[in-house]
Order: C-alpha cells, then structure tokens, then sequence
C-alpha cells in the first residue's frame, strides 16, 4: 500500500505510523516542581541523539508535567523501564492533576540521585541523570510550527547501571529485559540479542 502521509488517508483502524516506527525505548521521565511534588511519566517518543557529551530527547503531542517541570526546575531523570516494571509503568502513564505524585500512584519506591534533585525508580536497570538543555519547537516543512509537539533536550551528567546487568565489561542489554513501544496499545520486551561487525 501506499498513501500521502500528509492527507494521512491510509484506509486502515488507525494512524499507522507509530505501529511502523518501531521498537521505541521508553524514557520513563521524573521530575520534581517547584514545590517539590515528583512527577513519573513515561515516553515512548524518547532516544539518545548525541554523545561526548550525551544528550537525550524526549517529545510528546500535549505540553506535559515532565517537560514543565525540566524547563522551571533545569532537571530531570530518565529511568529506564525492564519486564519487571511494566505494570508499574503503565500506571505511572495516568492523566491525573499535577500535584499527583505518580511514584506513590504506581507503588513505587524512590531513590536519591547524586547529581541532580528529581529522585529515581527503585528497581530500574538504569537511570541517566540530565540537566535540561533546550526545548524545541517542532515545524512542517512549510515551516509552520507545529501545534503541539516539542522536543525536550537534556545532557546527561550521571549514569547509574545495576551492577546484575554487567557481565564482561559491559552491560547486558537483554538480562535487563528493557520494554519497548511498539503501535497501538502494544510493547515489546527485549530478551535476544545478536551481534553484526560493520564491514572493513
């Protein structure tokens, strides 16, 4: 099949496109406000777009706590989510008010960060400490900014890994069985790995 993406009529249930780009690493944001309150959310429009130094992005179609929260506060979290915290995560995803702390509404426990405020999920892999950089404004190619997506930029200045997950010097991607999103309401869980050498 083939449809103009622009027109967006592609006869199917539903928008195709997140079903095609995929996996998505969710980045499993926490933030606190300026009063103090955490906030969990995850999000699947998420990736690690540099290095030296590392930098991530996550993005969302609504003006959310999380991105809020980074741009008052200049801080945030990055917890990384395994088969172990699928429901947890999947709660934390509620619509609730902001002065909801979706750590208490998923039963999560909290963890102290060392560089920055915003704690971090007891239990995660992993979790990338950032310091807010830059939020980005999305535009058409007729350079009409779009009406609800920016890109939220953060550097990376801590990183922590459960040592379970290290095995000869590096870490394991699949014994942390990392969750991803896939279209719809559907994810999947990484627990395969295979290795390829780039050409010479």
């Amino acid at each position: 099949m083939f449809y103009d993406a622009e027109k967006n009529e592609h006869g199917l249930k539903h928008d195709p496109f997140k079903a095609l780009v995929v996996p998505r690493p969710i980045g499993w944001i926490s933030t606190l406000d300026k009063e103090g309150v955490a906030n969990l959310a995850p999000y699947s429009f998420f990736n690690g777009v540099a290095t030296d130094p590392h930098i991530v992005m996550f993005a969302s179609g609504l003006r959310k706590d999380s991105q809020r929260n980074a741009e008052e506060t200049g801080e945030f979290v990055c917890n990384f989510s395994g088969w172990a915290q699928r429901e947890a995560m999947n709660a934390s995803s509620a619509s609730v008010a902001s002065e909801v702390d979706e750590f208490e509404l998923a039963g999560l426990e909290k963890l102290p960060s060392q560089l920055v405020k915003p704690p971090r999920v007891k239990g995660a892999p992993a979790h990338f400490e950032c310091v807010y950089l830059d939020t980005i404004r999305l535009k058409d190619r007729h350079g009409e900014k779009h009406p609800l997506f920016e890109v939220v930029l953060g550097q990376v200045i801590g990183i922590h890994v459960d040592d379970r997950f290290i095995a000869d010097g590096m870490v394991d991607s699949a014994a942390m069985k990392p969750l991803s999103r896939l279209g719809y309401m559907d994810y999947a869980v990484v627990e395969e790995v295979f290795r390829m050498d780039r050409p010479k």
